[in-house]
């Protein structure tokens, strides 16, 4: 299995979007993403201007993951995987690779939205790698988690 993790590049937006509508949970079809205004445009200019820096998963050739997020506040943006390579430890690696990156741009501070529902992945997924809950909820409902990279 040839796993390789590298920054994205405009010509990844697509197939994100794409893998976006088939994760497990949280799943988002692209009428769906248009609807926040999110859109190929968009999500290719934020990568072509590092507004919106991130990583991105293959194994053998196929995207299986990406992790983005926002360069002036330091929100993990979007964490997704496909479920075929869920438990191999590539989500925990994508996200390693943006905190590493906004630790080295100066955050001390970094936050996400994550469902507040323990049945839920991702509830666990973060909590477990030291993920702290702030007590305050997003605009979309999700409670805001943060983390404090050393």
């Amino acid at each position: 299995m040839n796993i390789v993790f590298r920054k994205a590049v405009p010509a990844d937006t697509a197939g994100c979007i794409e893998l976006r509508g088939k994760t497990r949970e949280n799943a988002f079809t692209v009428d769906q993403l248009a609807a926040l205004g999110i859109t190929f445009a968009s999500w290719g200019a934020g990568i072509a201007d590092g507004s919106l820096p991130g990583y991105v998963c293959t194994v053998d050739g196929e995207l299986a993951g990406y992790c983005f997020g926002d360069r002036d506040t330091g929100e993990i943006v979007v964490l997704a995987l496909l479920p075929a390579f869920e438990g191999m430890g590539l989500g925990k690696r994508l996200l390693d690779l943006m905190v590493d990156e906004f630790r080295a741009s100066g955050f001390n501070r970094l936050f996400l939205g994550c469902s507040s529902d323990p049945e839920v992945r991702s509830y666990g997924f973060y909590r477990h790698l030291g993920w702290k809950p702030t007590g305050a909820v997003d605009a979309a409902g999700d409670e805001v988690l943060e983390y404090f990279p050393s």
